[in-house]
């Protein structure tokens, strides 16, 4: 099952819909960490330093597993934004994380297009992840 896939069996609809939900989710998590600035540092200081200079930089994204985003997250207080999104979708927190964990890097990739952490002064606009759940569909292969 294709990521997307997932993104529509487990958030209902279809995977446009999923794909925008989770989406949305991931910026709102971007949000509350204090923009990707703020993720990325919380990333960071939690041994992910890695991967997130990945989704930052030009290069290939490398992955995490939801078992280490939810580490993260347990970490610092974040895991309240999932848990409040799983509440209100009614889906499994896990299950939930594990899919933001295939998301997140594409977001944060698709927020700093020039390699670089945006210097917008510690906020974030969920308005730059525009166009990235058409982005994924279109990258999905048929």
């Amino acid at each position: 099952m294709s990521l997307l896939d997932s993104l529509g069996s487990l958030l209902g609809g279809n995977q446009g819909e999923g794909a925008g939900s989770l989406i949305s989710m991931a910026g709102q998590l971007i949000q509350q960490a204090g923009g990707v600035q703020g993720l990325a540092d919380k990333l960071q200081q939690h041994g992910l330093g890695d991967a997130v200079q990945s989704w930052i930089g030009s290069g290939a994204n490398q992955a995490i597993s939801g078992d280490q985003l939810n580490q993260v997250l347990q970490k610092t207080g974040l895991d309240s934004v999932v848990n409040h999104a799983a509440g209100k979708l009614g889906v499994d927190p896990g299950q939930l994380i594990g899919q933001l964990a295939q998301v997140l890097p594409h977001a944060v990739d698709h927020a700093t297009p020039d390699g670089q952490v945006p210097a917008s002064g510690g906020g974030f606009d969920l308005s730059i992840l525009g166009g990235l759940a058409e982005k994924l569909l279109a990258a999905r292969p048929a």
